[in-house]
């Protein structure tokens, strides 16, 4: 008789909540500037517009750190790593708190961005690491908790902050929560030395086999579809549903709290059925997309929809994530820097595409577009679990 997996200790779950705590200052300073454009502008002397180039620095910056940050860092403690990136989310914090020109608080933003892409890029082999393999997908699922969470509170909490202690008191206030998540970080992780061979530069050849290619594609288009509708619901809401600013408020704090609660209830369908939870996952937000386009945009029953997309679509990354630690479980960083940028890359092109169909042809086209590249990223991930049927797990 086989004996029962050993469980997680405390303390591993304990590293566990610094990642998820440090996932939440992350997500929380990123998105900042969304509710703070118009007292930055002003108090920096730039248009609204410019300001904006605040969450397209970080991005940016994301994208490139999370493709070069597992072979540039070599040999190094991935525990240093982790405690030398919350150290610069703290730094970020602070020059955007204190900047005294748009300047210096672009160079925190892109400090952010640095932050946000080495973090999430060792984000899965971090799990993997922390906990047994069978508690992996619970492990994914805490962490990314705490993205849903900050997704959740970033916006209304850096608006009511920004208006009682000003922008500039907002930022600041993220540096106390980072320093909370070093300290525990550094009471709690083990030291995790860099393992196998050194990663390659060339983080793009793990494409060379099929099932990453086509998980990886799937992914794209998954957030590239959700993405071309959720950055356009604000304007639909307000010009099209006709819904006041407050109702809009609710709305988008229920679509954050039905996406953790997505990542709580996901962990078990994950563990047990991985390749139909990505089929489907796709499949029931393209059936949404389609249901905003053609149904009457009047509450309640758009409230619903949006509330049940936030549910699906806030716990997807639970699911790739883990795709990503059975797939490649001997190349995680890597593979996780090529997921960030893969991921980072999708949204900027499902923003620009939903935003140039809202423009010419109205919300209903943005929808049913959305609704389109999700069926995409659903028979995509077919393909991908055909060909994962063909090998195990990738020993790359």
């Amino acid at each position: 008789m086989p004996s029962p997996p050993v469980n997680a200790t405390a303390r591993q779950w304990g590293g566990v909540l610094a990642m998820s705590l440090g996932a939440f200052a992350l997500v929380a300073a990123e998105f900042m500037p969304v509710s703070l454009l118009t007292p930055l502008a002003r108090d920096l002397h730039v248009s609204e517009g410019q300001a904006g180039q605040a969450i397209a620095v970080s991005g940016a910056f994301a994208l490139v750190t999370s493709l070069i940050i597992a072979p540039l860092a070599g040999g190094v403690d991935r525990k240093r790593l982790l405690l030398a990136l919350t150290v610069t989310m703290m730094l970020s914090a602070t020059l955007a708190a204190l900047a005294p020109d748009f300047t210096t608080f672009m160079v925190g933003r892109a400090l952010i961005g640095i932050a946000i892409g080495g973090f999430w890029s060792m984000s899965a082999a971090t799990a993997m690491r922390l906990v047994p393999p069978h508690q992996v997908p619970r492990a994914l699922a805490l962490v990314n908790g705490g993205n849903a969470l900050a997704m959740v509170v970033a916006a209304p909490l850096g608006s009511y902050f920004g208006a009682v202690v000003g922008w500039r008191g907002a930022f600041f206030l993220l540096v106390p929560v980072a320093f909370a998540a070093l300290l525990w970080k550094m009471a709690t992780l083990p030291r995790m030395q860099a393992t196998g061979a050194p990663a390659s530069w060339n983080v793009l050849g793990l494409l060379r086999h099929r099932v990453v290619a086509l998980g990886m594609l799937a992914t794209c288009l998954f957030f590239m579809g959700q993405f071309a509708l959720f950055t356009y619901l604000r304007p639909y809401l307000e010009t099209v549903g006709g819904i006041t600013v407050s109702t809009l408020s609710l709305i988008l704090l229920m679509i954050g709290g039905a996406g953790v609660i997505g990542t709580v209830l996901i962990e078990p369908f994950v563990r047990n059925w991985l390749y139909a939870t990505l089929i489907v996952l796709p499949l029931l937000m393209a059936a949404l997309a389609l249901a905003l386009a053609l149904a009457d945009p009047a509450l309640p029953l758009t409230a619903i929809l949006l509330g049940l997309w936030g549910l699906f679509g806030t716990s997807a990354p639970v699911a790739w994530w883990t795709w990503l630690a059975r797939t490649l479980p001997r190349d995680g960083e890597a593979a996780g820097g090529l997921m960030v940028a893969v991921v980072q890359m999708a949204i900027a092109l499902g923003a620009t595409l939903g935003g140039v169909l809202f423009d010419g042809l109205g919300y209903r086209a943005t929808f049913i577009a959305s609704a389109g590249i999700l069926m995409a990223s659903m028979w995509v991930a077919v393909l991908s679990r055909r060909a994962s049927h063909r090998g195990a797990a990738l020993a790359t």
